[in-house]
């Protein structure tokens, strides 16, 4: 064979990807740019492997790493590099990883390169909290020398996922994270142009032992419970002989973006062929915190949270955290140790009666309250005068008696502070005996032990108090019912002047017939809302809400209400909820309905978006006149004063459970007789519901019986 014939042969050959042959190895593969993926090789063909999980957050799966034995997480070089045994000189690092935390002073390791026998990295990636580090071995220099690259700067610890390129070429490193633009690092040993890795093993999330395991994935805690990981492994690519950015950055999620990922962290069907179980079944991330509650919403839905403060395991169900476990034995792999982890949060069991507190006459609101360093007090607001309304304090287990103040007709109380200052403001919804028409502010004794009058305030038929602060101004808005026969009046916002030391006008703002005020705050912002009631021809009005802003509450948003008695506001989680008490239905224009009393009240959250509360639960109640909001534990009720249903006042009030995406969902029926108002307390030996009813002179104080 001619010369010229022959190296066409040789050529044509190498064109093809026979490549030259020598000891039984090509050099083609040497410079092969095909993408490596080194988390691939971790995971067998049928299963995962052992130490090996899967989870999936945020809609992404990623591998959680928990191996006792560091080699069960390692394979040898060879299987990668096939065809020759040499590093490549320039090449690409791809990872997308999650991390929720990395200790202090501490290297978590992604994987190395180590030769058997050998402590040294001959490449390596690990990052603190707030670097990254590529390692990287030069058998070069005498003896070998360890050479670190620090890219500063580098944050990942915050709960999300991130993809990471490291471009390494001669003396030039770069890393990217997440497409953004890339640090640039160059320094003064260049990698090694010929690195071996002749029997020489990778190893994920680790350097060949246990301790620098890569923690993001194993923390101490899942020697406690295995389902609590810190992190996720997704994408582990080595890309010889090319810069992998802009082959990675065309994604529309940086975040995870992706060259090569092991099928079981691909997109599984949506149903299995016939009655196939999933091969790779995969779980969902895992919440760790010191008692804090997570947010729960449809994000994180179908994740665990272990709250160690009071050592239960919870699952969200979208919108709530449920009770999983009352009691879990652990063994943890490789340690001789039992770990005991109980649910010690207390559940509402049942109610039960556990005194009759006999009232000076019927009552139509009970307000209770603590001043501090004298005891817990109990303020009932009583229809006849005299003897007017009772203060009760809570003595050896029980309320009894402590202090009469005379009151005309009676609505309600509300107990403030201002600075060192204690009150107990009553709304009266009659004249005195001189024809004056008063509600008053009374101020507590230090000296007496007794609460005196302090301040008279002109109302009509006032309904209510409700205090508050705004911007560290005190105020007081009392609920006028009606003048005479007129329904369509002002009710008053009242200013504190800390110069007079008395309450001013501030401002007035039109209700109809109203019964409540509800203050509360949204982040930064202020709110008020009145209940209307009746406008002197109809109940079906509506109930406004008001939003504090440049110095005046001015309208926010409008409900349509029936009877509105009262608003109570309250919060599950990050979510804000508004409940209204509809007590009747009428209207002088319209027929009759079968049953006034019989109707709907309403739940409203505040949907951020809109900026408006909407409605998201209806539940039917006869004559509402409150709503109280308590938790026991960590399970969130709403209990509801009804006190007509058309034919009797003996009706069953009812306490509802939170239940999520169901909503509040009846649990426990109280017997209760004209119920006009619910007050929830706690004490040391336990916690109690108050109820006050307007029918007759005998309140009761229920006990929650809890397990």
């Amino acid at each position: 064979m001619s010369a010229p014939l022959l190296l066409w042969v040789i050529l044509l050959h190498w064109a093809t990807g026979g490549g030259f042959v020598l000891g039984g190895r090509t050099w083609q593969h040497c410079t092969d740019l095909r993408p490596l993926d080194i988390l691939s090789e971790v995971v067998p063909a049928d299963r995962l492997a052992r130490g090996m999980r899967v989870f999936q957050v945020q809609g992404v799966r990623g591998f959680q790493l928990a191996a006792s034995r560091p080699h069960a997480l390692g394979f040898p070089a060879s299987r990668l590099f096939i065809h020759c045994d040499r590093f490549p000189e320039e090449f690409s690092i791809i990872v997308t990883l999650r991390v929720l935390s990395v200790p202090a002073k501490r290297n978590e390791y992604v994987f190395t390169l180590m030769a058997e026998e050998s402590p040294s990295v001959l490449v390596g990636l690990c990052y603190a909290p707030d670097k990254l580090h590529f390692l990287f071995w030069s058998q070069e220099r005498t003896g070998g020398w360890q050479t670190r690259v620090t890219f500063p700067n580098v944050s990942l610890s915050d709960n999300q996922w991130h993809t990471l390129i490291l471009a390494v070429s001669g003396q030039s490193f770069s890393l990217t994270v997440d497409c953004s633009i890339p640090k640039d690092v160059v320094v003064e040993t260049p990698f090694p142009a010929s690195l071996s890795v002749k029997r020489a093993s990778f190893y994920l999330g680790n350097r060949r032992r246990r301790k620098g395991v890569f923690t993001v994935l194993l923390d101490l805690l899942s020697i406690l419970l295995l389902l609590l990981s810190q992190g996720l492994l997704r994408q582990l690519v080595l890309l010889p002989g090319a810069d992998a950015t802009p082959r990675i950055c065309t994604a529309m999620n940086f975040k995870v973006a992706t060259l090569s990922v092991p099928a079981v962290l691909q997109d599984l069907p949506l149903k299995p062929a016939s009655n196939e179980v999933l091969k790779y079944p995969y779980e969902t991330d895992t919440k760790v915190t010191l008692g804090s509650r997570p947010p729960c919403t449809k994000q994180e839905k179908a994740q665990f949270w272990f709250n160690t403060s009071q050592r239960g395991l919870y699952l969200c169900n979208g919108s709530a955290w449920i009770s999983m476990l009352e009691e879990l034995m652990l063994t943890p792999a490789r340690e001789n140790i039992w770990c005991r982890a109980a649910a010690v949060k207390q559940r509402l069991d049942y109610v039960e009666e556990y005194q009759n507190l006999v009232t000076n006459s019927e009552t139509m609101g009970v307000e209770v309250f603590t001043i501090p360093k004298v005891g817990l007090f109990a303020a009932t607001a009583n229809r006849y005068t005299p003897p007017g309304s009772a203060i009760y304090k809570w003595t050896d287990g029980k309320f009894v008696p402590y202090q009469n103040i005379p009151t005309y007709q009676a609505q309600s109380w509300k107990y403030f502070t201002i600075g060192k200052k204690i009150f107990l403001a009553v709304a009266n919804f009659e004249q005195n005996d001189r024809g004056q028409e008063f509600s008053v502010i009374y101020k507590w004794s230090r000296k007496k032990k007794k609460f005196i009058t302090y301040q008279r305030i002109t109302t009509h038929s006032a309904r209510d108090w409700e205090a508050f602060v705004i911007e560290g101004e005190a105020f007081l808005a009392v609920v006028n019912h009606r003048e005479g026969n007129n329904h369509n009046i002002d009710s008053v916002i009242y200013r504190w002047n800390p110069r007079t030391g008395l309450f001013e006008t501030n401002q007035t703002i039109p209700t109809s017939g109203a019964y409540d005020w509800e203050f509360f705050t949204i982040g930064p912002y202020s709110f008020l809302a009145v209940a209307n009631t009746f406008n002197g021809t109809s109940t079906k009005i509506y109930s406004h809400i008001y939003i504090w802003l440049s110095g005046s509450f001015q309208l926010f948003q409008s409900i349509l209400t029936f009877g509105a008695a009262d608003w109570e506001v309250f919060h599950i989680g990050d979510r804000v909820f508004l409940a209204v008490a509809n007590s009747h239905s009428y209207d002088s224009g319209m027929p009759a309905p079968s049953n006034f009393y019989a109707i709907n009240s309403s739940i409203y959250e505040l949907n951020i978006t809109a900026q408006m509360f909407v409605k998201f639960q209806d539940l039917l109640t006869y004559s509402a006149l409150d709503w109280e909001f308590f938790s026991v534990g960590d399970d969130s009720f709403l209990v509801v004063a009804n006190s007509f249903d058309g034919f009797t006042f003996s009706v069953n009030s009812i306490i509802y459970r939170w239940q999520g995406y169901e909503g509040f969902v009846a649990a426990h029926h109280l017997p209760t007789v004209g119920c006009r108002d619910w007050e929830a307390f706690h004490t040391a030996e336990g916690s109690y519901l108050l109820y006050s009813s307007a029918k007759e002179p005998l309140s009761k104080v229920l006990k929650l019986k809890t397990t």
